[in-house]
């Protein structure tokens, strides 16, 4: 009987553990520390391997980091253990080597708009890595023109290319302002920013000389106030 009782209190620790661990992840994954956030995620699914939510978010942080190996091997996992069967055919789904509408209409029309591949290659990750991180939220792709649109638009501003969002609209068909509403939702959803490394194709990224910039910064302020 002590056994038992012992074996159902470290059961219960380690789903606390677990507990823990994922939540440390979250917060590790908004603040952008993704090593730190994958740690966590991988503690909280080797304490708790059934629960789907773990396995979720940490293919998520794989993503993020542009790691989609690792991305879609937690991905299985997850598939593994979710127990609702709508959300689980979903991701199911990435593991097709098909193109879905989305994909198909992003590579025809980038490719009218002569757009380079290198480009054409980030607007289908960034679509994958959406996807992904979606988590269990519904997906709605009623129009896949419509979020093709909003990718494009998503790749222009980041690469700083000079294509105006009517000329963007206009070639897939689609109104302007409904591009806009789906550049916001993937802009808040995967946290973009201008030249985001995950998406940028430049030689030169200009995030690297501002952060070399606020590096120096942070050091000439140090021996200013070195005693």
């Amino acid at each position: 009987m002590a056994d038992k009782h012992q074996n159902k209190s470290t059961t219960a620790g380690a789903l606390r553990g677990a507990a823990d661990h994922n939540e440390a992840g979250l917060r590790f994954f908004g603040q952008w520390e993704m090593e730190k956030a994958v740690e966590s995620f991988q503690g909280a699914t080797r304490a708790d391997p059934d629960n789907p939510e773990y396995h979720l978010n940490l293919a998520r942080t794989y993503a993020r980091s542009g790691n989609y190996h690792e991305a879609m091997r937690s991905l299985g996992e997850y598939i593994r253990t979710e127990t609702d069967e709508n959300v689980a055919a979903r991701y199911e789904r990435l593991f097709s080597s098909a193109l879905d509408g989305v994909e198909e209409r992003l590579i025809e029309k980038m490719r009218d708009m002569d757009m380079p591949l290198p480009q054409i290659g980030k607007g289908i990750q960034m679509w994958l890595e959406y996807r992904i991180t979606l988590g269990r939220k519904p997906l709605q792709v009623q129009k896949p023109e419509l979020w093709a649109a909003g990718l494009t638009y998503a790749v222009v501003k980041i690469n700083f290319v000079e294509i105006a969002p009517q000329k963007i609209a206009e070639a897939y068909g689609v109104g302007e302002r409904g591009l806009r509403e789906k550049y916001r939702e993937l802009v808040a959803t995967l946290d973009l920013m201008p030249a985001d490394f995950r998406y940028f194709t430049g030689d030169e990224n200009p995030l690297d000389k501002l952060v070399e910039a606020a590096q120096l910064l942070e050091e000439i302020y140090e021996r200013f106030h070195e005693s």
